[in-house]
């Protein structure tokens, strides 16, 4: 007998069925989270995951009962609140996932508490504003804005004016805006011959992501000239909105059905002229891959981006595995201490970026498997800014251990709250994908 009750099928996922009037009842909400946290309970696994679980069973302590019924149901926004979705506790800890018959799916139960919360009206201002990465993107990166808004992001004074007006922590790191986008620059591919024996798909399209089009286009620019040592021929998505990864999190959930009907007709040509979508944000990626077929499990534009969609490391470990790969690395990248993200980790592709990185000679990897704790814009936030870092603790440490010369993660932003979280520790930070175009020499 397993944990599933016999059933040895492998975890599987619900559809969220958001469409549906008792999705948003608030009565059955409650009685779903009373269901889902007196399970919880009884287990505790996940108490060292985040701080969801700690503050849940907090509550359940110090209640009237010492049992679920002896807390009061308005308090469970607490534990709602504290929830960044990483999806850490369904992928690697909770045994009641699917096809388990109690059927726990602690992150999605959380998402539509915070679907039931946005469709209120009870969502900040400021989180909505964060949400909107197009918006606040496009006038931050034009080029007079963006020294501006870099200047005031670096200020003592104004940070402390952000804090009081906004809510965003003085003490967070901010990523820069850069004045040059990357789809404006990036070049044009020049057309290679398909090689013989390719098994994996030998064409790529980018999905630059908002990240990487407004605060680092350097990544962007650093996967065309992998691609192009590869000579693997390239295109950008024609038209491109954010995934709706930021959306989701809030709980706004038409706000990511608008903007799936932006991507997915573009994707979906793509897809079906045969090339593999790459996107160097893991959260944009797990966005096309898992939970936008959740939400439309029958739309089969859908399920043909999801199919079509890879990490670029996911990829570059299929062409290697089929020969094509080049290995003609020239700089070796000495200690590097590498963070699997979250995000990377719910993919379950395995640790591609490690295995890259560590086919460099004279490269050795520390591999970091732990929630760095940031998550989106969930780290900024005035109130959620030390947990983030007591999260991110652990991490902080293993990622010093033996005194790295890089410093990375396939998640730009968990790098940046790493790298401050790290202190006085001296590493540079890169990105994956720019440590592999430094080792081409390129």
């Amino acid at each position: 007998m397993t944990t599933r009750e016999g059933n040895l099928d492998a975890p599987t996922r619900h559809p969220l069925e958001w469409k549906s009037a008792d999705f948003f009842d608030e009565t059955k909400l409650h009685s779903e989270l009373e269901r889902v946290f007196d399970i919880c309970h009884g287990c505790r696994r996940c108490v060292s995951l985040c701080t969801s679980f700690p503050r849940l069973f907090d509550l359940i302590d110090e209640g009237k009962t010492g049992e679920v019924d002896g807390v009061e149901k308005t308090r469970f926004w607490e534990v709602v609140d504290q929830c960044y979705l990483c999806d850490m506790c369904y992928v690697v800890k909770c045994p009641y996932v699917p096809p388990h018959t109690w059927n726990v799916d602690f992150p999605h139960l959380m998402l539509r508490a915070k679907a039931v919360k946005f469709r209120k009206g009870e969502t900040r201002f400021r989180d909505r504003l964060l949400s909107s990465t197009d918006a606040i993107g496009k006038l931050a990166a034009i080029p007079v804005i963006a020294q501006t808004v870099n200047a005031a992001n670096r200020n003592r004074a104004a940070r402390a004016v952000m804090e009081q007006t906004i809510g965003v922590h003085r003490e967070r790191r901010l990523p820069p805006y850069s004045p040059s986008k990357f789809r404006s620059d990036a070049p044009a591919s020049d057309p290679h011959p398909v090689r013989d024996g390719e098994r994996t798909p030998g064409k790529v399209a980018v999905f630059a992501t908002c990240y990487v089009n407004y605060n680092e286009p350097g990544i962007g620019h650093d996967l065309l000239k992998i691609l192009d040592h590869n000579a693997i021929p390239y295109v950008l998505a024609d038209k491109e909105a954010c995934c709706g990864m930021p959306k989701l999190e809030l709980g706004d959930l038409e706000g990511v059905a608008k903007l799936k009907e932006i991507n997915i007709p573009a994707l979906v040509r793509l897809a079906r002229e045969g090339y593999a979508i790459l996107t160097a944000v893991p959260s944009c990626t797990l966005m096309h891959k898992q939970e936008l077929p959740l939400m439309f499990p029958s739309d089969e534009d859908v399920k043909l981006v999801a199919a079509a969609m890879f990490d670029p490391f996911e990829y570059f470990a299929l062409r290697n595995r089929d020969g094509l790969l080049r290995t003609d690395f020239t700089k070796p990248l000495g200690r590097v201490s590498y963070h699997n993200p979250c995000h990377s980790r719910v993919q379950k592709m395995g640790q591609r970026t490690r295995e890259i990185l560590q086919m460099v000679p004279g490269t050795t990897v520390n591999s970091v498997e732990r929630c760095s704790g940031h998550d989106g814009t969930w780290g900024v936030k005035r109130e959620y800014f030390e947990n983030s870092m007591k999260i991110g603790g652990p991490v902080f440490q293993q990622m010093a251990t033996g005194d790295p010369n890089y410093i990375c993660s396939d998640c730009a932003i968990a790098a940046r709250h790493i790298e401050q979280g790290m202190g006085e520790v001296r590493a540079v930070r890169e990105h994956p994908l720019s440590l592999l175009r430094i080792a081409y020499g390129l």
